[in-house]
């Protein structure tokens, strides 16, 4: 018995060792692109990226990447986030609709407030229409990385088979990073742009779900997507 529970421990342990390595290691990276791309105006790196992507990409991969970007906008990502909520509620499941809606409404002040405080401005040339918000860090990356972040848990939590766990979490996640991607193709936003708003999606969710366990002590979803039995 006292094994076993040794071993718990050091599972935990590397757990929450990985999580605050990774934690760190996402705020370092934002912190560093916010001082050498956005202070000093560094974008060595980022017309490397443009000129890449100016040189292979193709009308087909743009009209694709149109459609993907859409998912990582407020005209997907609201509705979606209300649905989520409204499913919740009606399951009698209130501190979860909660806890989904404080994710996504502080994540969307903080991101808003970053961009008024770095005020970068978007690559010249954009795909398609003309934005006039400001660049950094990208709201499509944070936005679309939270939301499949949040799905990935709840997914996680659900009484599917482990595997099928990791297949839908890792699946969430790479369309996000598509998301992201489809920025940088368009040319709404510097890779730095979209690299930042992954690590400030992943510092957000990792606090999120922290604040939430400590201000409930206990674990925030408890089978949030589980069938009924009755």
């Amino acid at each position: 018995m006292q094994k076993k529970i040794k071993q718990l421990l050091t599972q935990i342990s590397l757990k929450v060792l990985a999580v605050l390595l990774l934690f760190i290691s996402c705020l370092l990276v934002f912190a560093y692109i916010a001082d050498e791309n956005v202070l000093e105006n560094n974008k060595v790196f980022d017309e490397k990226v443009i000129a890449y992507v100016a040189a292979h990409s193709t009308p087909l991969l743009v009209q694709v990447m149109q459609i993907i970007t859409f998912f990582g906008s407020s005209y997907f990502l609201l509705p979606a986030y209300i649905v989520l909520i409204v499913f919740f509620l009606l399951k009698k499941q209130k501190a979860y609709a909660i806890d989904i809606a404080i994710i996504a409404i502080s994540s969307t002040t903080v991101m808003f407030l970053l961009k008024e405080i770095f005020k970068r401005h978007r690559p010249l040339l954009p795909v398609g229409k003309i934005l006039l918000s400001y660049s950094f860090p990208s709201g499509h990356s944070v936005s679309s990385f939270i939301f499949c972040s949040v799905l990935a848990y709840l997914v996680w939590m659900s009484p599917i088979k482990k595997i099928w766990k990791y297949i839908v979490a890792l699946l969430l996640l790479l369309f996000a990073a598509v998301i992201g991607l489809s920025r940088i193709i368009l040319n709404v936003h510097y890779a730095t742009d979209v690299i930042a708003g992954f690590c400030f999606g992943t510092v957000w969710v990792v606090i999120s779900f922290w604040v939430m366990r400590k201000i409930r002590n206990k674990t925030p979803v408890n089978s949030a997507v589980q069938t009924d039995n009755e």
